[in-house]
C-alpha cells in the first residue's frame, strides 16, 4: 500500500516533486518519475518511503535505490519499522555524504505508564471497522473544517503519515504495550475547556492482528466522542479473508463499552465512509443507507461536506462558558 505516499501528495502536495518507482508497474502517484540525481539536481533535499506494508520492513530490493539516495547527498525518511539507522550500509554512506536518515516511527524515551486520571480540554478519536479505511483522513478533515468554524482544533498524529504531515506526533504502534496508553495521554494532554484534540486512530478494535495498539489508544486517548470509519464495499479484514469485517453497529458498541473505562460518557458523534470503490449513485444509497440504520450522520469527508458530523459534534458537546 503507498498510504504515505498519498497522503503527502493528499495533505502536502506543495512539497511533493516527483515519484520514485521501483518498476514501471508500480503504483502511479500522477508525479513526475525522477531517479535520486534528477532529483537532487532539481533542488529535492529528501527520499520518503512512501509504501507501508504488513510487518513495516524494508525489502532488500529497496537497498540499492535506497543507497544510491544516500550517496547523492539526500535524506532519507521512512516511516517503516524497520530502521534505516539499523542499515549498515546506508549508515556508513550518510556518513560520507552528509545525508541524514531519518526513523519517524522512534516513539519518545522514557514514556509513563498511564494514569487514567480525566484530563481537561475535549477529545475526539476516529475509529474504524479495519485498517487503511480513513481514519487520519477524518481526523484531518475535521480538523482543517472545524478551524474553519472557528472552532479550537488540533489534529494528533498517531502514525507514521500523519507525523510526517503534521510534524509532530507519537508513533502509538511503536510504543512497548505497557506504555501505549500512557503514550495516547502525552498525545493529548490537558488543555482549556473549549480545545478538542482530533486524535489519529490506528488499527481496529476487531483486527486480529492490530486490535492491541487499538485498544491501548482508546483508553489513553479517553475520547469524548468518536467517529467511525468504515468502506462499505469490504466484506472482510484487509489482509485477513478469514475475518469477517464488523458492522458498524459492533464497533459503536464496542467502543463506548472499552472507552467507558476512561471516559463514561464517550459517545459517537457520525460515521465517515471510504467509497472511493463506489459510483456516485452507489455512495448516496450507502450514506443514506447507513444514516438511516445507526440514527447518525454519515458522510463521505473527500466527496461532500463533514459539517453534518461537526454540527452534530457542536449539539452533543456546546461550549462551556467563558469565565
Amino acid at each position: 500500500m503507498v498510504k504515505t505516499g498519498r497522503g503527502l501528495l493528499e495533505w502536502r502536495r506543495e512539497l511533493c516533486r516527483g515519484q520514485l518507482r521501483l518498476s514501471q508497474d508500480a503504483v502511479d502517484l500522477g508525479l513526475p518519475d525522477l531517479t535520486a540525481a534528477e532529483a537532487v539536481g532539481q533542488g529535492v533535499k529528501s527520499l520518503v518511503i512512501g509504501t507501508a506494508g504488513i510487518g513495516g520492513g524494508i525489502p532488500a530490493e529497496w537497498h540499492e535505490t535506497l543507497l544510491d539516495a544516500v550517496q547523492q547527498g539526500m535524506d532519507i525518511v521512512a516511516g517503516v519499522h524497520t530502521k534505516l539507522s539499523e542499515l549498515p550500509f546506508l549508515c556508513e554512506a550518510a556518513e560520507k555524504s552528509g545525508a541524514r536518515l531519518v526513523d519517524i516511527r522512534t516513539p519518545p524515551a522514557s514514556l509513563p505508564v498511564a494514569s487514567g486520571r480525566k484530563r481537561s480540554g475535549r477529545r475526539l478519536l476516529t475509529v474504524g471497522t479495519d485498517c487503511a479505511i480513513g481514519k487520519k483522513y477524518t481526523a484531518l478533515v475535521l480538523e482543517r473544517e472545524m478551524k474553519k468554524k472557528g472552532l479550537n482544533a488540533d489534529f494528533r498524529a498517531s502514525g507514521q503519515t500523519g507525523i510526517m504531515i503534521a510534524g509532530q506526533g507519537i508513533p502509538i504502534d511503536a510504543v512497548i504495550s505497557d506504555f501505549i496508553t500512557g503514550a495516547a495521554e502525552l498525545l493529548s494532554p490537558d488543555n482549556e475547556p473549549n480545545h478538542w484534540d482530533i486524535v489519529e486512530g490506528q488499527g481496529g478494535i476487531f483486527h486480529p492482528g492490530y486490535a492491541a495498539v487499538s485498544h491501548g489508544l482508546l483508553i489513553g486517548s479517553q475520547p469524548d466522542a468518536f467517529v467511525v470509519c468504515h468502506d462499505p464495499s469490504r466484506d472482510f479484514i484487509s489482509g485477513w479473508d478469514d475475518f469477517r469485517l464488523p458492522t458498524i453497529e459492533q464497533v459503536i458498541e464496542q467502543t463506548v463499552v472499552i472507552g467507558s473505562l476512561t471516559n463514561p460518557e464517550i459517545r459517537c458523534v457520525g460515521i465517515s465512509l471510504n467509497t472511493s470503490r463506489l459510483s456516485d449513485s452507489a455512495r448516496q444509497k450507502a450514506t443514506e443507507d447507513i444514516a438511516g440504520r445507526v440514527g447518525l450522520p454519515c458522510v463521505d469527508p473527500l466527496k461532500e461536506s463533514i459539517d453534518p458530523i461537526i454540527e452534530k459534534l457542536i449539539s452533543e458537546f456546546p461550549a462551556a462558558p467563558c469565565r
